[in-house]
């Protein structure tokens, strides 16, 4: 059986969602559809629907036993609410070694460096446990705080991508971006 990580940082308890947990994913969910609407793809009705919501933590826990996805979660420190989620999917090893990165924080949560604090011990954890040589993450142009935040997490810019994913109904330019593990 593998090992369901958990660890702490000064403000976050970071761990993947036990699937008894779910009832936090479809709050966090509710409270910031609007919020991350800008940012996603356009959700069908039924992607917020309680049964779907489990559905989609047991995949990702699924997923993470079978080493191809990690989806993490940021609690408060009592694990009453969640704060922000990371994920790192299309893991691939061999000659690559890499996967891409996706986020997003609660809209009460956003400026207070949580997000920082999150992706900087999630990425630690996916480079030292996994020997992941590259993290790849992208972003629309116009989400300047994404784009600040990755460099400050160490991304570098590594070009443009037109039309290269389609966010909220329509396709969207992207910043490719990349950090590689220095260790």
């Amino acid at each position: 059986m593998i090992t369901i990580p958990e660890f702490r940082t000064e403000n976050l308890i970071i761990s993947i969602l036990n699937p008894n947990d779910y009832e936090l994913l479809v709050k966090y969910e509710k409270d910031n559809r609007n919020h991350l609407s800008q940012w996603e793809p356009t959700r069908a009705e039924e992607y917020f629907d309680i049964e779907e919501t489990k559905k989609r933590v047991k995949l990702n826990l699924r997923n993470f036993q079978a080493g191809s996805s990690i989806s993490l979660v940021a609690f408060n420190k009592d694990k009453s609410e969640i704060i922000c989620l990371c994920s790192f999917s299309n893991i691939v090893y061999g000659a690559f070694q890499a996967c891409n990165l996706g986020y997003s924080i609660s809209e009460k949560k956003q400026g207070t460096g949580l997000m920082f604090e999150m992706l900087q011990a999630s990425i630690q954890f996916v480079f030292t446990e996994y020997n992941l040589h590259r993290i790849m993450a992208n972003y629309m142009p116009s989400n300047t705080r994404s784009g600040r935040l990755l460099a400050r997490l160490g991304f570098q810019k590594e070009g443009l991508a037109k039309s290269y994913l389609k966010i909220a109904g329509s396709w969207q330019d992207h910043v490719l971006t990349s950090k590689l593990h220095q260790g």
